[in-house]
């Protein structure tokens, strides 16, 4: 693909690539994700002006090019959530090449993003998180595999994290403490309480796992030693919640959603869950808010004199 487009627009990607990584410590798989979203908008400009898009060409992109490249997208079947992110991935890399080149990038900024409409996020309830956490453990014929896992989906639930920060913990971050250092998103650094049961699930697995925990070495290992593939976990999640049948939206992301929606419902401060999840914005987090409004309308609606 990056051969159909012109060298300098090449450089100018990798460019881009390069200043995100170095400067905004953006994370290998987003890196990957921009790119290969740019990447595609450049190639479809070169075909659709029928020759490579150098920067002089690349800054003379229109309103009327900005019109057909999301047409062709919609056209070939990507979904409004899909098309929003690989909008938002062109505008900023338009917004620091325009910087850079000096030239004004307000047709490709002036692209309005299609609108969708936010999938809330489908916690599981407390019972169904203890349960998941059991039955990933009994999914595994090795002791210290299923060990493993449980200790997991432990972290997700009981200290909020996205998978890749658990899978991301090596031999230095152990043994585990009352509190966790995680660099998220970004490189966005925060703190994370670790409940005691976390802290056992771990240690639990560690006394059985059979491979050494080096400093230098990821804490959950693979069956032959390497770093553990996160489509595992996914994969014995989704074996687990078929046993226990509960609807497909029981992933390991949802542990994390079930953490925080479990804080809200109990009192928790939304700005406190904001630090613990790692989330930039609010705004991001403001969405548990409407689960559990929707939990607390349900619990009313069954049990309000009024509403019988």
């Amino acid at each position: 693909m990056s051969l159909e487009i012109s060298p300098a627009a090449r450089d100018a990607l990798e460019g881009w690539l390069d200043h995100g990584r170095a400067l905004k410590g953006a994370a290998d798989n987003t890196l990957t994700a921009y790119r290969t979203d740019v990447l595609e908008f450049i190639v479809f400009m070169t075909g659709y002006h029928g020759q490579p898009q150098g920067l002089g060409a690349l800054a003379r992109i229109t309103v009327t090019d900005m019109r057909a490249w999301m047409a062709n997208q919609r056209a070939s079947g990507t979904g409004a959530r899909s098309l929003a992110r690989k909008l938002s991935a062109v505008k900023t890399f338009y917004r620091w090449l325009a910087e850079r080149e000096g030239f004004e990038p307000t047709s490709v900024l002036s692209a309005r993003s299609p609108k969708f409409t936010k999938k809330l996020p489908r916690p599981l309830s407390p019972d169904a998180a203890k349960a998941m956490i059991d039955t990933v453990e009994a999914q595994s014929v090795k002791g210290w595999v299923g060990a493993r896992d449980a200790a997991v989906v432990t972290l997700l639930y009981g200290c909020g994290l996205r998978i890749s920060e658990a899978l991301g913990l090596t031999g230095k971050d152990l043994p585990l403490g009352d509190t966790l250092r995680i660099i998220g998103k970004g490189g966005k650094e925060r703190i994370v309480p670790v409940l005691p049961v976390a802290r056992a699930a771990v240690a639990r697995y560690l006394d059985m796992c059979p491979h050494d925990p080096a400093p230098d070495k990821p804490v959950f290992r693979g069956v032959r030693g390497g770093a553990l593939n996160p489509r595992l976990v996914q994969k014995v999640t989704e074996q687990a919640r078929l046993q226990l049948g509960l609807p497909a939206t029981a992933t390991p992301h949802a542990m994390r959603h079930s953490f925080a929606t479990h804080l809200l419902a109990a009192g928790g401060d939304l700005r406190a869950i904001q630090e613990l999840l790692g989330h930039a914005s609010l705004s991001t987090t403001q969405a548990y808010t409407a689960v559990d409004t929707v939990h607390l309308m349900q619990v009313y609606e069954r049990t309000h004199p009024k509403a019988q």
